[in-house]
């Protein structure tokens, strides 16, 4: 029994007379609490500090690169595997592969062939027929026979051998034919004057 009582005072002293302490602990607790509360307002303005010197320093990085001009204006070079073309050098070479007669001339064999014009008039030696398709031949010093037809031309075209079968041998002339027409030729003509024949020029390659 006495043990009993001697126990139940003990839980009593622990329990009051430790309150004071307890209470102590609770402050202590609550300071923590505040301490830790403004430990964390602290961490978070740093934090917040610093991403703005976060911004900042990229905002710098940004202005440095829109302002070095070896990176603003060197171009890039690309490598290419065809050869590089200037553009007057382009157009000269398209004009090249493009050139027509203008007007179309047509002559005997001391007028020079080439690329035809107002100005320079010469004999187009890249005709071609728009009605039969065939390509225009011409043989210097030559004409041909008044016995020719439409079938001798239609049959024998563009075989020289049987051609020769009706040519004649003149000097200063020039024979020209395709698979539907044909013309002895010793002046410089206009191909304009002769509206029967179809011929185009088929541009020069040079």
């Amino acid at each position: 029994m006495a043990d009993e009582l001697d126990r139940l005072l003990d839980e009593v002293e622990r329990r009051f007379c430790r309150m004071p302490e307890r209470g102590a602990a609770d402050g202590g607790r609550n300071g923590d609490r505040e301490r830790a509360a403004a430990a964390a307002e602290g961490r978070s303005a740093r934090t917040l500090m610093g991403a703005g010197s976060d911004e900042d320093d990229i905002d710098d990085i940004i202005d440095e690169i829109c302002n070095d001009s070896s990176f603003a204006r060197t171009p890039l070079k690309l490598k290419s595997n065809y050869p590089s073309v200037t553009p007057g050098s382009n157009s000269a070479v398209v004009q090249a592969h493009r050139k027509r007669c203008c007007p179309v001339y047509l002559g005997g064999s001391s007028s020079p062939n080439g690329v035809g014009t107002n100005i320079s008039k010469r004999t187009c030696d890249q005709l071609r027929c728009t009605a039969c398709d065939f390509r225009v031949s011409l043989f210097n010093d030559y004409i041909w026979d008044q016995s020719c037809d439409y079938l001798f031309f239609r049959n024998n075209m563009p075989d020289l051998n049987k051609l020769r079968a009706k040519m004649i041998k003149k000097k200063g002339s020039r024979a020209y034919a395709c698979q539907c027409s044909w013309r002895s030729i010793s002046e410089l003509t206009d191909l304009q004057a002769d509206q029967q024949l179809r011929w185009v020029c088929g541009k020069h390659a040079e």
